[in-house]
């Protein structure tokens, strides 16, 4: 499918893009891209202070931005449009104009089909400013693009395995979502040492009943 010279992979400096493979369908995968909070809280290296959806397809958000050292601050005001087959998100301010979001099916073969159904294109886009501000200004490059793709493609997968569970839904929307990156990490350590302890309280319990409850 030719597209359009807005949403084609660019060659030049002025962008940066990450593709990723996802277990849904192209229809599930649009849909799930659609919730455009929950698609930019994905990001780890995004700790967000404010969200607020303004208008339709509109949104303000504020917060920090740890994939530079030192991190930085950063206020958006952005508009969000769907397309045929991708979704553009247009910045009304900072050094990124757009990004786009571009959907497509996956060619793999069919042992793979189960696990790369779709493909995940994201296109980030700085030609809004002139050569010598980007320059000035690389300090307030957005550098996560990459890790942003990697996390999001791990989500996908459990979302794929886990979303059937109202529970596990509920944790992720209403817990895990709001979280700032920090704070889920810490939550996932927590998490991981109950089940831990739990594992030894059975094991401790299993052993006495073996050793003495005969």
């Amino acid at each position: 499918m030719d597209k359009s010279p807005a949403l084609r992979k660019p060659d030049s400096f002025d962008a940066a893009w990450a593709e990723l493979y996802t277990p849904l369908s192209t229809a599930e995968l649009r849909l799930f891209c659609g919730d455009i909070e929950r698609l930019f809280r994905i990001n780890p290296m995004l700790n967000f202070s404010t969200w607020q959806k303004t208008g339709p397809n509109r949104y303000y958000c504020a917060g920090q931005n740890t994939s530079q050292q030192p991190p930085f601050d950063f206020e958006l005001t952005f508009t969000v449009k769907q397309l045929p087959d991708a979704i553009r998100i247009d910045y009304q301010q900072g050094l990124k104009t757009r990004t786009t979001l571009v959907i497509e099916p996956a060619s793999c073969s069919r042992d793979e089909l189960h696990f790369r159904k779709s493909k995940l294109i994201i296109t980030d886009f700085y030609g809004g400013v002139s050569e010598d501000q980007r320059k000035q200004c690389l300090h307030l490059v957005d550098k996560s693009i990459t890790v942003w793709a990697s996390d999001l493609q791990h989500y996908l997968i459990n979302w794929r395995k886990w979303s059937r569970y109202r529970v596990w839904r509920t944790y992720m929307r209403h817990v895990w979502q709001p979280m700032r990156p920090m704070g889920r990490r810490i939550a996932a350590i927590l998490i991981w040492l109950t089940v831990f302890e739990l594992a030894l309280i059975l094991l401790g319990a299993a052993v006495y009943y073996l050793e003495y409850a005969q």
